[in-house]
């Protein structure tokens, strides 16, 4: 849990920073206060003590953030819709999000694993899609949002981590599901992440910034390394909790 806020800060810290380099409104005193609020809140139904109340909790502390951002906005001197908006995305899209990691390692009995898995297959994904569309990419997936990638490294991603999913189920739970479930699993996790990648390339490239910060060297910020999750975390877990 600790690992995960410190991320999801520090993620909110270079969001705030991209739209600073794209010259776009957002408060950024807002961005954090209720990016950690938000955090609190998705953290605070987790508790068992407040089981019962979960339901609850949660609309409430999203309600908290839009109607508090919206606030600030109003007793602020900019007075700016569009800052308002871009200062919920970055609260809505970051915390929010990335706490399915928190959720999905507490599900009963085997979150362990299936947190195991959906690290191991958007890992494998990247790599299988960065060198495969590195050597035969020819066909731009979408290159107004992403010129580098490729249909070709897509489906290699794909492959790549379906080939993960299979190995983690093998490995850790073989008599909890089935290989082509895990299959499955695997395909959501690449699809979803996927496209979380593009929605941050599609952030960036609007305001003209290519890597989130120079925080890793090498691998550009927290917000580009934890991207995939941003997506793929939700949608694993809720499908774990809708079928398995």
């Amino acid at each position: 849990m600790a690992l995960i806020a410190a991320v999801i800060v520090l993620c909110l810290h270079e969001y705030g920073l991209i739209l600073l380099a794209g010259k776009k409104p957002v408060n950024r005193i807002a961005l954090m206060v209720f990016g950690v609020i938000m955090m609190l809140g998705a953290l605070a139904a987790r508790v068992p003590a407040m089981a019962d109340s979960a339901n609850n909790i949660a609309p409430f502390f999203v309600g908290l953030s839009v109607m508090g951002i919206f606030l600030v906005e109003v007793l602020s001197s900019r007075r700016s819709m569009e800052s308002a908006a871009n200062t919920l995305l970055g609260v809505m899209l970051i915390p929010w999000a990335l706490m399915y990691l928190i959720n999905l390692r507490l599900l009963d009995p085997y979150g362990e694993y299936f947190t195991y898995m959906l690290f191991i297959s958007v890992w494998a994904g990247d790599c299988m899609a960065y060198f495969i569309g590195t050597k035969f990419g020819k066909h731009r997936l979408n290159k107004e949002v992403s010129p580098k990638k490729s249909w070709e490294g897509f489906f290699a991603g794909v492959l790549g981590a379906v080939i993960a999913a299979v190995v983690c189920w093998e490995i850790f739970f073989p008599w909890y599901i089935t290989w082509w479930a895990a299959a499955l699993l695997g395909l959501a996790i690449s699809l979803s992440g996927q496209l979380a990648d593009l929605a941050e390339s599609l952030i960036k490239r609007s305001n003209g910034v290519k890597d989130s910060s120079a925080i890793l060297p090498g691998h550009g910020g927290f917000l580009d390394r934890f991207d995939s999750y941003l997506f793929a975390a939700p949608v694993l877990y809720y499908i774990i909790l809708a079928f398995i």
